[in-house]
């Protein structure tokens, strides 16, 4: 896949008047946290390092987005979204019963822990948890599908995007503390936000169906 931001680094903003004190402490703690676990056991831990991976792959061409220790940060700090999904015990019990369910149909179905299956192994009982199809007794009375929609897909996914490696792909100028952003309309950007390197017949086609 082609560089569609090629040179840009949202780090150079870091003393720009885009981002203040706040915005540097909190990005500055992201970027150091441990890749190791706090939350997790180091077997749980490398059960959402293999999950993460068949979410969210990452190309080989930049230093990999640390999106479980991310996950095992949240957990940790016990941060809560400020409700609870009907069907779900709280995050902390929902993710530990979900690791020990799916590494429980793993060992039922090929006689290995999750972790340690191949990568279509590890799709085909993600795929079979997204349709609700797993039955395994630690589930309990959480639907797999439910962990799935509700929990694991939107940890690991918001993880991801919460890193400044990911915001480098898509030109994103980090949070909008304190200078933040006027022009939000189709194709318009302020001055200090990215300018994407655009194939201009692919533009074109996509500015003629968003006009259409």
């Amino acid at each position: 896949m082609p560089d569609r931001y090629p040179g840009y680094d949202v780090l150079a903003k870091r003393h720009t008047p885009s981002w203040n004190e706040k915005t540097r402490q909190v990005i500055d703690r992201r970027l150091s946290l441990p890749r190791t676990p706090r939350f997790f056991s180091e077997p749980e831990f490398a059960t959402v390092e293999a999950i993460a991976a068949q979410i969210v792959p990452q190309p080989k061409h930049r230093p990999p987005i640390p999106v479980a220790a991310l996950v095992d940060d949240e957990l940790f700090e016990d941060v809560q979204d400020g409700y609870r999904i009907t069907g779900l015990p709280r995050d902390r019990e929902a993710w530990q019963r979900g690791l020990l369910a799916l590494n429980a149909e793993a060992e039922a179905a090929h006689q290995q822990a999750f972790r340690h299956l191949t990568g279509p192994q590890q799709h085909e009982l993600l795929k079979r948890m997204e349709q609700g199809e797993l039955k395994a007794d630690a589930w309990g009375d959480m639907p797999c599908k439910t962990f799935w929609k509700q929990r694991m897909v939107p940890d690991i996914v918001r993880a991801y995007w919460s890193h400044p490696v990911a915001w480098n792909e898509i030109g994103w100028g980090g949070p909008a503390s304190p200078r933040g952003y006027v022009r939000m309309g189709y194709d318009e950007r302020d001055p200090w936000e990215a300018a994407e390197a655009r194939d201009d017949a692919a533009y074109a086609r996509r500015k003629n169906r968003h006009a259409g």
